[in-house]
């Protein structure tokens, strides 16, 4: 196969390819030239760039090439360059050259970064990474021997998954960022690792709002956190983390707390007081029940998340913050827009990067490593371990990942059963008995509280109408509920039927999961993606 001819960019380097005063310009090593002069290494094209004021230097550079490498055509292009350290001016016309230049398939392209300033230097790096220079970087280096003007050379590929040590280095990077928003949890339900792994993503690249919804205690206040610990530790944040449920909000004192106010604003205010958005500058506001908030601050803060600035209350001046804001709520938004209650222009505001947590339910085989989490936690608030025997901790598994286990508060709801547990156990160890009186506990509380029925009740009338709803038996209401939140937050069928037949598959030699559900679904007239709309 024929070899491609080999074309070069590079600046003329002002010092470095400036010849000897001295007359013994062959005696010293000049970037540009040495390029040329490496027997395992031809340069069929240099394309010569030069700062109009060095004309005659890259005169002499181009004929120099020529005696060293007579197969090598030079081509000197002048670039008019006011300031060479100017980022602007430099990222401009380099740019505009290569957007102009012809390259082809047929060639292959190398960017000299040894000459020119650094700036210059830096703009031939970016717009060789960003493919504008469809080329590989060469970087050469001075002789060891200083009669030896050859000197060396070496290729840079920008490809970092041809590195096998960056690429493992980005793969540990990525690991430990996935950890910190999982809190350290090595969770196992996929669809969950795979929306941590886009909000990962998301939280490095954007400084949009995110918007984290679903039930309560889903963990949309430790994800926020997280989220704002993995921007600080990426150094994108230097402020602090300010977090504020918004359902405590209420009137007058709801406008204070978020914007702050002017001494003598109103009855009370005795001080000024800074509010909270300003002590999020620089840093990130989350806003917890977002979809609390009365219409006149949805409207003062639109503002501030657009321009930037906003007015205390009682207050003559505007004042600026910035920050970045995640917001949180388990309403649906979209529906209190259409009651009046929320502002459309700031749900589209906040809409951009949008994240639905999965309840407990949903995310049943996590379970094991939340529950051991949970005790970790406790260690280290009360300062003692605490573990389960084997017999107890087989039980309480067994009961918590059952369909009698409704965990309708969620993870606050583990936390608060794992406290209870830990703070009884007698020497350090929960023993069956401990786990049967907590699953009592657990069952009373759940039958007292009627907010997991009427999600269920609200879903399957949102999903098939009250007639529909009626024709059928209030035994099997539970279940189709369960399998309709499942669906919801599974990316496709397959997904959601592994996840609800997990155990009878064990018993099959074969199964075909995403049928199994389908037929299960047509037994109410329903589909899956009528379900997931």
């Amino acid at each position: 196969m024929a070899r491609r001819p080999t074309v070069a960019f590079g600046f003329v380097g002002l010092v470095l390819d400036r010849p000897s005063r001295d007359g013994r310009s062959w005696d010293r090593w000049r970037p540009s030239v040495s390029l040329c002069q490496h027997e395992d290494l031809l340069i069929d094209r240099f394309e010569l760039l030069y700062e109009a004021s060095i004309a005659p230097l890259a005169e002499q550079v181009a004929t120099d090439i020529g005696l060293v490498s007579p197969e090598t055509v030079v081509r000197p292009t002048a670039l008019v360059i006011q300031d060479p350290w100017d980022f602007e001016e430099v990222y401009g016309i380099l740019h505009g050259f290569a957007r102009g230049y012809a390259f082809s398939e047929d060639e292959d392209y190398l960017v000299h970064i040894t000459t020119g300033t650094h700036v210059q230097q830096i703009c031939f790096f970016l717009l060789t990474e960003s493919r504008h220079f469809p080329a590989r970087l060469i970087q050469t280096a001075p002789p060891r021997r200083k009669r030896d003007t050859e000197g060396t050379w070496q290729l840079i590929d920008l490809d970092l998954s041809r590195y096998d040590a960056i690429a493992m280095r980005f793969a540990e990077e990525r690991h430990e960022a996935h950890s910190l928003l999982k809190s350290g949890i090595e969770t196992r339900n996929e669809g969950f690792n795979r929306q941590i792994e886009e909000i990962e993503r998301v939280a490095i690249a954007s400084r949009d709002p995110i918007l984290l919804t679903g039930p309560t205690g889903a963990g949309k206040s430790l994800l926020a956190r997280r989220i704002y610990e993995l921007k600080q530790k990426r150094r994108l944040l230097q402020g602090s983390f300010v977090e504020v449920n918004c359902a405590t909000l209420r009137g007058d004192a709801a406008m204070s707390a978020l914007f702050g106010h002017e001494k003598g604003a109103f009855t009370g205010a005795v001080t000024a007081r800074k509010g909270l958005l300003r002590s999020a500058d620089g840093g990130l506001l989350f806003l917890d029940e977002i979809g609390e908030l009365g219409l006149d601050e949805q409207a003062m803060l639109l503002r501030a998340l657009e321009e930037k600035r906003f007015l205390p209350v009682g207050a003559d001046v505007e004042v600026m913050s910035d920050f970045e804001l995640i917001g949180g709520t388990n309403r649906d938004l979209q529906k209190a827009v259409r009651a009046g209650i929320f502002r459309e222009d700031l749900a589209a505001r906040i809409d951009t990067w949008t994240f639905v947590l999965p309840s407990l339910k949903e995310r049943i085989e996590d379970f094991e490593p939340n529950l051991d989490f949970e005790l970790e936690e406790f260690a280290r608030r009360n300062g003692r371990r605490v573990s389960f025997n084997q017999e107890a901790r087989a039980r309480y598994l067994a009961f918590a990942t059952s369909e009698r286990a409704l965990w309708t508060a969620n993870f606050r709801d583990l936390d608060a059963s794992v406290t209870r547990l830990a703070t009884l156990a007698d020497g350090g160890r929960i023993r069956k008995a401990d786990v049967e009186r907590e699953i009592v506990r657990l069952e009373a509380a759940w039958r007292a509280a009627p907010s997991q029925r009427d999600a269920d009740h609200e879903l399957l009338h949102a999903l098939l109408g009250t007639e529909a709803l009626d024709a059928i038996d209030a035994f099997d209401r539970p279940q189709l509920a369960h399998v309709l939140r499942v669906c919801r937050a599974s990316k496709s069928l397959s997904e959601a039927g592994r996840q609800l037949f997990q155990a009878s598959r064990k018993l099959k030699a074969s199964s075909n999961d995403a049928d199994r559900l389908r037929k299960y679904l047509q037994r109410f007239e329903l589909d899956f993606h009528d379900v997931k709309a």
